[in-house]
């Protein structure tokens, strides 16, 4: 199974959403880079099972991306703020320190 590092992200963002079954089958695969005969005997089921339980998994991480976008929502709202970090750099130091602090302030709520 070829790997795709974006389950990451989704995982954190909605992996609450899934089975527990489902999230700590994904969580060992991707975070901790255990292998499907790994997580099989870790959690006791077979190999195929793990591997369904992380496929039936990743397509749900797309769907709700999908339904709710809220990691696309996030990237853009970070590309944004750099944008507008790289656009503040040659101004007054003061004004650009106070900008950065609203920016900063954003950041951390998102």
């Amino acid at each position: 199974m070829a790997k795709d590092l974006n389950i990451i992200i989704l995982l954190d963002v909605y992996g609450q959403l899934l089975t527990e079954k489902q999230r700590f089958a994904i969580d060992l695969y991707y975070n901790e880079d255990l292998s499907l005969a790994e997580i099989a005997e870790e959690i006791d089921i077979s190999r195929q099972g793990v591997r369904e339980s992380i496929k039936q998994g990743e397509r749900h991480l797309a769907e709700y991306e999908e339904t709710l976008g809220l990691v696309k929502r996030f990237r853009n709202i970070s590309m944004r703020l750099k944008k507008i970090e790289e656009l503040i750099e040659p101004l007054d130091h003061e004004v650009k320190e106070s900008i950065k602090e609203i920016l900063d302030g954003i950041s951390d709520e998102i």
